[in-house]
């Protein structure tokens, strides 16, 4: 028979930050929508003509027959990846109207402190997680990128490029609550938690205890 262990960890006293609630039937609807949007990106890259690598200084590139097609107007206000967009919310807090994150695939870590960010950083930002498996296959898809880890669409994105998804969003997304902010506001002490686990304990242990 199994044994079983409770294992006691420091926990904070304040309330942690959740992600906002969407409904499935919501989030399969923002996801149709958004990548409608992208798509348009996926279509310009596909139009371009594959890179050749690094040509030497000495050769000229080759002149073109045709023009490469303009980027689509929506490229200016979408950021895609972690990296800059986390860049971009430490310069300019206020600079999305919406940030959109396939949550399958990231750490636990991430996933747990990313809303606290947000919250604190830019609380008018709608944050968007996708909870289905195939959200971050279909947004590499619709942007033409191997992987997209991170969609932000900018606060000046021009409302006739981005009015059907912003309003469906801002009908059916809250804001990020911090609760813990207005608990330290209050100024009022907080035991600390302390948190038990169960765990099973393992066959190699109970032989270490039986020989001791």
């Amino acid at each position: 028979m199994e044994r079983k262990r409770i294992v006691h960890t420091l926990d904070t006293p304040y309330s942690t930050v959740e992600w906002p609630s969407i409904t499935p039937q919501s989030q399969q609807t923002i996801l149709d929508l958004l990548c409608h949007l992208l798509t348009p990106l996926a279509n310009h890259r596909n139009s371009l003509p594959p890179s050749k690598g690094k040509r030497k200084r000495s050769n000229p590139p080759p002149s073109q027959s045709t023009p490469p097609p303009p980027p689509p107007p929506i490229k200016p206000y979408i950021d895609i990846g972690l990296p800059l967009i986390h860049r971009t919310l430490q310069s300019t807090p206020s600079a999305y109207i919406a940030l959109f994150i396939p949550k399958t695939g990231q750490s636990p870590i991430f996933n747990c402190l990313f809303p606290s960010m947000i919250g604190s950083l830019s609380p008018e930002v709608r944050l968007v997680g996708f909870d289905m498996k195939e959200a971050a296959e279909r947004l590499s898809e619709a942007a033409g990128i191997p992987r997209v880890s991170c969609v932000g669409i900018k606060k000046d994105a021009p409302e006739f490029l981005v009015k059907g998804l912003v309003e469906f969003i801002q009908e059916n997304v809250k804001e990020v609550e911090v609760k813990w902010l207005k608990e330290v506001e209050r100024g009022e002490f907080l035991e600390t938690r302390i948190k038990g686990v169960v765990t099973m304990v393992g066959k190699g242990k109970e032989k270490k205890k039986e020989g001791k």
